[in-house]
């Protein structure tokens, strides 16, 4: 069977073959339902009407759907389209350890990470009572970070003792019978990797699999097969004992050998598992090992000393019963995702293991985690898009948000569990008592969600002026929760620290602008961090009460100051691990086209928010974040000139012009406002509101404003009438479109008032849809993977949007009678923007041909510095001497 590029088979689309075998042929395909890359695997042509390879061909999908573990290649499904049987398996980017070895031997180090990762898999198998029957590196895919996959169970089979595989592949005549014959005197497998009593045609059993896992290991340590011939002999020859190509290994490697490649089954190794106790000692003993912990053992005197002279904030006497602080520098094994919301590495509440979120090949982040004593990672499966990872209790789950839902996964592998819908989740705390702290929108209180999943319970509601309640931390006891709130879009610098109590729902303000990201640590501290600088003040945790004076800590932390977050974690042990870094969130203005190119208007970076163009183009309008403040500047492009319209007492924002150019809208703290554009006058009030109000769009005429009100349900979108004729802006009652579930739909009228775009989150992620106005009940969705933010051409023909990772879509449209038909959404540019999360940070331009943009101030974490974080050890004891608590 030969399948062309672009031939199409339900939702995939071919892209070209990879490989072709005995067992199936395998293409590269595209899901456009999903909009991801798979690999669809096919029967031979020989083999399509042979009823025993299609029952075995269906009953390796059953195999790999019982087997779920991050070194086992995955099955998306087993699916027919135009009378093709296929399975869609996921796409490995990477090569194969034949294809690795094509080049010779490996290192020992990149050896046992290999074999250890392999071994895994083997028991994570075995375990499910399944055999994998035909181990060999061609079966093996090593991908681009280094991890390991164990691919092509198409010769698995269960054991008689098998309870985890599905009750037709525990029966099935054909994968259970002894002799393993297809076809007269054809053994199945490969001769080189097959174990003496497979060979003979007996029934094989966990230990074959052992023996060709010990001619993998043999080949990845010398470059050359065990057994080269076609065929395999009785009698093997004591090739270990005097082996020159092994003499490299560790003395605990060549025992494996020796167990693994044991003739009798019966004095082999007998289970996979106990392989990795001598290849982790092993690793252990080799000194050229890539792990980030053992130096602790050899050079702890260097690097105290090293630690106390380089960093000055705690160089201070210690208590004779305290120890020093101990710092030190560690590899993750793989970059972590530049752009990352949210701690970016996490130490397990018992300080044992890291998870962290790693840049993946096709730019989406992925999860990956390993213990602190080991050196190399592993991928938690279903952890694309992940972003703010967070600890269970016990250690043994993480959840996190993908996707526009909250979702959690085990360590130890399997599938991800969704939990609720999180449009835009801005962190989590996982209590003791089961249940999760979290807050699932950008523009929203928090809520309580069971960690089995279940009904999510509203905890807080903004107060007036707030616009956010973030990155909560329930206390220990389960009582009391932590969290950032704020009242000043995109600047959490000066951010308020606040305490909810869990019995009552009622909270209060800890410390007023104070900073960002607090944490309670067990050493009785409350630490936050503001303007880069991490502080500790001594912290009650049943009152809620500080008992002490802040004192300044560490300098450089990373943080970002548009989301209110540090990337920062702490075991309860005392160990604090942090990424060394810049305060994000400064951004400089610039004019963009559809090829990427921009062009820097002559103003210094700044807290920029907001940017609206003039309806003449000649204008910009955006608003810059001043500590509690925010005002709104209107720029003269052409001629440089800046005029502010607000009186910095406030903060005022989603500044939106009038048609004519001679009004500005905008919200700010009891309504929305509006001023004349020329900056003669004041701001006077439109609308009265305690919840907060954000007008987006006029009509063509000026007649009609759209707007959207925060409320309990998510958010309101709302018009007024405006009368104009007196020179004075009037609103008339406001009268309700649709409650959408996302606190921020940014509604906009079409060029000419007869469509309302909006984003809304019906579905966990946010997407773009359209209405007609006034509404007859039918909406069209716009967005394909995401999208937020609409924006209308004036030339009647395109809707753009932005996607969650700042990047420009537009979808071309036309309208038939009463219908919105809108084309598939294309990419408008592959030029990203700096990352607001849901506020605006891009505008169009009159003509439609370029965008006023916000881009990010400052270079971006060089390469090097992306897979390395701060670890330091005994870090309670220096909070205790640092900042005492008040006597």
């Amino acid at each position: 069977m030969v399948l062309a590029a672009g031939t199409r088979l339900g939702p995939y689309e071919i892209l070209a073959p990879l490989g072709a075998g005995g067992m199936g042929e395998v293409y590269r395909a595209h899901d456009t339902k999903l909009g991801r890359d798979v690999a669809l695997k096919f029967l031979p042509d020989s083999f399509v009407h042979d009823p025993d390879r299609v029952a075995r061909f269906r009953r390796e999908a059953q195999v790999l759907a019982a087997l779920n573990h991050p070194h086992i290649g995955a099955i998306y499904g087993l699916d027919e389209a135009s009378g093709q049987q296929f399975l869609v398996l996921e796409l490995i980017d990477g090569q194969t350890l034949a294809d690795r070895l094509a080049k010779g031997p490996l290192p020992l180090d990149e050896t046992l990470a290999i074999a250890t990762q392999i071994a895994d898999a083997l028991q994570a198998a075995h375990e499910k009572g399944i055999i994998h029957r035909d181990l060999k590196p061609a079966n093996i895919a090593l991908t681009r970070d280094g991890n390991v996959k164990v691919l092509d169970f198409g010769l698995a089979k269960p054991t008689e003792a098998a309870t985890a595989v599905p009750v037709d592949l525990a029966n099935s005549p054909t994968l259970t019978s002894p002799a393993m014959m297809s076809g007269v005197g054809t053994i199945l497998g490969t001769a080189a990797y097959m174990s003496p009593e497979q060979a003979k045609g007996r029934a094989a059993d966990t230990r074959s699999d052992i023996w060709a896992f010990g001619c993998v290991l043999f080949e990845m340590l010398t470059g050359r097969k065990l057994f080269a011939g076609e065929t395999i002999s009785d009698t093997l020859a004591a090739v270990l004992k005097d082996e020159p190509d092994l003499t490299r290994a560790p003395a605990r490697v060549r025992r494996l050998l020796r167990a693994c490649l044991q003739k009798d089954p019966k004095q082999r190794l007998q289970a996979i598992g106990d392989s990795r106790l001598l290849l982790e000692d092993a690793a252990e003993a080799e000194p050229e090992t890539k792990s980030n912990v053992r130096w602790a053992l050899a050079a702890a005197a260097f690097a105290i000393i090293a630690a106390l002279a380089l960093w000055a904030p705690w160089r201070r006497p210690a208590p004779n019963n305290a120890q020093a602080a101990l710092q030190l520098d560690l590899d993750l094994g793989a970059a972590v995702a530049p752009t990352n919301l949210g701690a970016d590495a996490l130490l397990s509440p018992d300080g044992t293991r890291l998870v962290f979120v790693a840049q993946g090949s096709n730019g989406k982040s992925r999860l990956l985690t390993r213990r602190v004593d080991q050196s190399q990672p592993v991928e938690l499966h279903g952890g694309e898009g992940a972003y703010a990872p967070f600890f269970s209790p016990d250690g043994h789950w993480v959840a996190f948000f993908a996707g526009g839902k909250l979702k959690k996964t085990s360590v130890d592998g399997g599938e991800p569990v969704i939990l609720c819908e999180a449009p835009a989740g801005r962190g989590g705390s996982w209590g003791e008592d089961g249940n999760i702290v979290v807050a699932l929108d950008s523009q929203a209180g928090l809520s309580l969600v069971p960690s089995e999943g279940g009904k999510v319970v509203p905890l807080t509601t903004l107060a007036p002026g707030e616009n956010s309640h973030r990155w909560p931390q329930v206390l220990p006891g389960g009582k009391i929760v932590l969290f950032t709130s704020n009242t000043t879009f995109g600047n959490f610098d000066e951010a308020s620290i606040s305490a909810l109590s869990l019995a009552d729902h009622k909270w209060k303000i800890v410390l007023e602008r104070a900073g960002m990201y607090p944490r309670y640590v067990p050493s009785g501290h409350l630490i936050y961090v503001t303007k880069g600088t991490l502080f500790a003040v001594p912290f009650d945790p049943v009152s809620a009460e500080v008992r002490g004076r802040p004192a300044a800590l560490v300098e450089d932390v990373s943080n970002d100051t548009t989301y209110g977050f540090s990337r920062l974690d702490f075991s309860v042990g005392g160990m604090l691990l942090y990424r060394r870094g810049r305060t994000e969130g400064l951004r400089t203005v610039h004019w963009m086209d559809s090829t990427g190119g921009i062009e820097a208007l002559e103003i210094g970076p700044a807290l920029y928010m907001f940017p609206r163009i003039s309806p003449d183009g000649s204008k910009l309008i955006w608003m810059v974040n001043q500590g509690p403040s925010a005002d709104l500047w209107i720029y003269d492009w052409q001629r440089g000139s800046k005029t502010r319209l607000t009186d910095g007492k406030s903060v005022n924002a989603y500044p939106v012009w009038s048609p004519d150019g001679r009004y500005v809208v905008f919200s700010s703290s009891g309504g929305m406002f509006w001023t004349r554009a020329d900056g003669a006058g004041k701001p006077q009030q439109l609308t009265a509101s305690k919840a907060l109000q954000f007008p987006t769009s006029f009509t063509p005429d000026g007649g009609r404003l759209v707007f959207s009100e925060l409320n309990p349900g998510g958010g309101l979108i709302q018009t007024v009438l405006l009368d104009g004729s007196s020179g004075q802006l009037r609103a008339n009652k406001p009268e309700v479109f649709l409650q959408t579930v996302s606190a921020v739909p940014f509604p906009a009228f079409s060029s000419d008032g007869r469509w309302l775009a909006y984003a809304d989150a019906e579905s966990g992620g946010y997407e773009v849809y359209v209405r007609a106005f006034p509404d007859k009940g039918t909406r069209w969705l716009i967005s394909n993977g995401g999208g937020t933010m609409p924006v209308w051409s004036r030339n009647g023909r395109e809707l753009f949007y932005r996607t969650e990772d700042s990047q420009i879509m537009v979808a071309t449209y036309a309208v038939k009678g009463d219908t919105f038909v809108a084309d598939k959404p294309r990419v408008w540019s592959e030029q990203r923007l700096a990352n607001t999360g849901l506020t605006p940070n891009f505008d169009l331009a009159p003509d439609g041909k370029r965008f006023a943009v916000l881009m990010t101030a400052g270079s971006p974490v060089p390469p090097e510095a992306q897979s390395h974080v701060t670890l330091v050890m005994n870090f309670f004891d220096e909070l205790r001497r640092i900042a005492p608590a008040a006597k």
